[in-house]
């Protein structure tokens, strides 16, 4: 088993910044994406934070990430507009995507910003959190490399294409974030390092019978589709989605490349002030939660807890005692 160690947040916020600003990155580039990057891994999603930052660090160096590039206008109707992120970095990308998409949910109710040609947005939840807190309803999702097979299919053809839904809840946010494959590439990367069994299968072996060892999954390249064939459907709808309204790269055309860049992402924003109910919608949304909280637990179940909520408690354990980082990984992000 990995040895853990405790960082405060500032401290790894402070060498994100650092390693950031040594390859490129401007001051107020740098210090964004870094706190993204903290922020990410205080919220316990450690496969899009630290463990993700080497291989961030990695693109740039190899060129697939233009770190000075700034989105450009391409195409503008209405509440839809279509933009390139111009290869930039894919998480400062995402924040602007996202803040269009609420600014004009503000002008006309709702708000579409589709990007082709832009990078790995990291954590999706992470825009989410930011759109629901300032009122505004969620919906995003990106396309990846083909790293998933159809369903009844032996090879991949299919990204695990996350989607993304966030709501206004209170002063936090009801946030689900979801990848098409069981477990994420993140997470089956993490459980085979810690050399630790998923909680349920996650995918084949290569001889294809489903397994539970993430190493034997990561091997075969065959990871399980959400819902069988309906994960499958869905993972397809999301990448042609993603295709049509950016006019960006699909699965197909980025797996052809050298490594995963300029993928396509589509980024919604519903301000729900606009609505004709927004008065009654928090204590709707009150009463939904309350029902679910009132669900009777399964053995070894605690309390059934709707999506993010999870993410509250170690947001708040993270900030008091430090952020559990493996100490190997700590050095290599020190290396960098």
């Amino acid at each position: 088993m990995p040895e853990i160690i405790r960082i405060p947040f500032e401290v790894l916020n402070r060498e994100f910044t650092r390693i950031l600003g040594s390859i490129g990155f401007e001051s107020e580039a740098m210090n964004r994406c870094a706190r993204l990057f903290s922020e990410n891994t205080l919220d316990g999603v450690y496969t899009h934070g630290i463990n993700r930052f080497p291989r961030f660090v990695e693109h740039v160096r190899n060129g697939y990430i233009h770190v000075k590039a700034k989105p450009e206008i391409v195409h503008r109707a209405g509440s839809i507009e279509q933009w390139d992120g111009c290869l930039g970095p894919g998480p400062l990308n995402a924040l602007f995507a996202t803040d269009r998409a609420m600014d004009l949910s503000k002008e006309c109710g709702i708000g579409c910003v589709a990007l082709c040609n832009t990078n790995h947005w990291m954590r999706g939840g992470h825009y989410a959190w930011k759109a629901a807190k300032a009122g505004c309803i969620f919906i995003g999702w990106t396309n990846t490399v083909a790293n998933m097979p159809a369903w009844g299919a032996v090879d991949c053809h299919l990204g695990n294409n996350p989607l993304v839904l966030g709501v206004p809840f209170r002063e936090e946010a009801i946030v689900l974030d979801m990848a098409m494959s069981q477990f994420s590439y993140g997470t089956l990367e993490s459980h085979d390092l810690k050399s630790i069994a998923l909680p349920i299968p996650g995918g084949y072996t290569k001889d294809g019978v489903l397994t539970d060892n993430a190493s034997e999954i990561l091997e075969s390249n065959r990871a399980l589709p959400i819902g069988y064939w309906k994960g499958s459907g869905l993972a397809l709808l999301l990448d042609l989605l993603a295709v049509i309204l950016s006019g960006g790269l699909s699965t197909a055309q980025i797996s052809r490349q050298a490594a995963e860049f300029a993928v396509s992402q589509v980024f919604i924003a519903i301000d729900i002030s606009k609505l004709g109910n927004h008065r009654t919608i928090q204590e709707s949304v009150s009463g939904i939660i309350n029902d679910l909280h009132g669900s009777v637990p399964a053995h070894g179940t605690q309390k059934i807890l709707y999506p993010g909520e999870r993410v509250l408690h170690t947001r708040s354990e993270n900030l008091k005692n430090g952020i559990p980082v493996d100490k190997s990984m700590w050095e290599e992000v020190q290396r960098l």
